[in-house]
C-alpha cells in the first residue's frame, strides 16, 4: 500500500484520482481550501477507512509539512485554473501556482517524497508545430496579456520541479494535461464543455467564442487519472515530462454542434467575439493537439473513451443535476 497526498484533492481531477487510488488499495489524504474545489467531488469517499480530507490551503506550510511527512507520493494538482478566473484574478493565479508549488516541492524534498506536478497544454503557448511534443519549443504571448499568466506559471512550476530533481535528486514527474473533461466539472471558470452542455439543456444559445474554428483534444478524466496512477508507480517516469491527452481533434464549433445533437436541444449557436467574452486583445491557441507517443511507450497509454462517450456521461450528469434543482 502506497500513501498518497493529493493537493487540490477536492477538485474535479482530484476527486476521481482519489477514488481510483483507494480502489487500488492505497491510502489517500486530500488537502483543498475549497476555493475552486467542491466537497461533492469527494462525498462518496468520506467514510472510506483509507481516506482523509483536510480543508486547508497548501500555503499553510506547517499543515503541509505534517501531511507530507506521513506519505510516500505527493500529487500536486492544486492550482488556479480556468481562463476566466485567470483573467479576473491574475494575482491569485500567479501567487497560488508558483508559490504553492514552491512550498510543495520544498516540503517534499525535506522528506524525500516523490512528486507528480500537474502542468498544462497551455505551456506550449502559440506553438504552431502539431502535434505538440514534450521537447518542443514554446511560444508565449506578451506579458501585457494576462491570458498567458497561467501558461507561464505552469512553465515555472516545471522548471522548479526539474531543478529540484537535478540539484537535490528529488523524484519528480511532470504531467501536461490536455483539456480534461467529465461529469462534475464546473463551467464556472470558463471550462467550455460543461458550459455548452448546460446552455443546451436550458435552451439557451450555445456561446462559442471567436470564430469557433479553434481546435482542442478533449480527454476523459477516467483516462487521465489512470495514467497518473500508472506514472506514479513507474520508476522510469521520474525526471520526465509527459503529455496526457487524446488525439481526437475537434473544433469548438463542431463540439457545440455535437452537443446539440446529443442533447436534442433546439438552441442556436452564437459566436461571441473574444473581446466581449474575455478582454480586448485576448489571444487564443488555434490548435492544441498532443503527441502521446512518449507516454504510450512507457505505460502503454491509449485513451479508452471517445469524445462522444464522455459527452454522453456529462450530459446525463447535468440532466440529473437540473432535475434535482427543480
Amino acid at each position: 500500500m502506497t500513501r498518497y497526498l493529493i493537493t487540490g484533492g477536492a477538485g474535479f481531477i482530484g476527486g476521481y484520482l482519489s477514488k481510483l487510488l483507494l480502489d487500488q488499495g492505497h491510502q489517500v489524504v486530500g488537502i483543498d481550501d475549497l476555493s475552486t474545489g467542491n466537497l461533492e467531488n469527494i462525498s462518496a469517499l468520506k467514510d472510506h477507512a483509507n481516506y482523509t480530507f483536510v480543508r486547508e490551503t497548501i500555503m499553510n506550510a506547517q499543515v503541509l509539512d505534517r501531511l507530507t511527512s506521513e506519505v510516500d507520493i505527493v500529487v500536486h494538482l492544486a492550482a488556479t485554473v480556468g481562463v476566466r478566473l485567470i483573467i479576473e484574478d491574475p494575482v491569485r493565479t500567479i501567487e497560488t501556482n508558483i508559490l504553492g508549488s514552491e512550498i510543495v516541492l520544498k516540503t517534499a524534498n525535506r522528506y524525500g517524497c516523490k512528486v507528480l506536478i500537474a502542468s498544462s497544454s497551455e505551456v506550449y503557448g502559440k506553438g504552431v508545430k502539431v502535434p505538440f511534443d514534450e521537447g518542443d519549443d514554446r511560444l508565449m504571448g506578451s506579458t501585457q496579456q494576462s491570458r498567458w499568466a497561467y501558461a507561464t506559471t505552469k512553465a515555472v512550476d516545471e522548471f522548479l520541479g526539474l531543478a529540484y530533481a537535478h540539484q537535490y535528486g528529488l523524484p519528480v514527474i511532470i504531467m501536461r494535461f490536455f483539456n480534461t473533461i467529465g461529469p462534475r466539472q464546473t463551467g464556472r471558470y470558463g471550462m467550455v464543455v460543461p458550459r455548452l452542455i448546460q446552455q443546451a439543456l436550458l435552451g439557451e444559445p450555445l456561446q462559442v467564442y471567436g470564430n469557433g474554428r479553434q481546435t482542442r483534444c478533449f480527454t476523459d478524466v477516467l483516462d487521465v487519472v489512470e495514467a497518473v496512477a500508472k506514472l506514479s508507480q513507474h520508476p522510469e517516469a521520474v525526471g520526465q515530462i509527459f503529455n496526457i491527452g487524446s488525439a481526437e481533434e475537434v473544433s469548438i464549433y463542431q463540439l457545440a454542434e455535437r452537443i446539440l445533437s446529443l442533447t436534442g436541444s433546439h438552441s442556436v449557436i452564437q459566436l461571441v467575439p473574444y473581446e466581449i467574452a474575455y478582454a480586448i486583445g485576448f489571444e487564443d491557441m488555434q490548435r492544441r493537439v498532443p503527441s502521446i507517443a512518449k507516454i504510450h511507450r512507457l505505460i502503454n497509454y491509449q485513451p479508452k473513451y471517445s469524445l462522444e462517450e464522455t459527452l454522453k456521461r456529462i450530459i446525463q450528469y447535468e440532466r440529473e443535476k437540473l432535475v434535482k434543482n427543480i
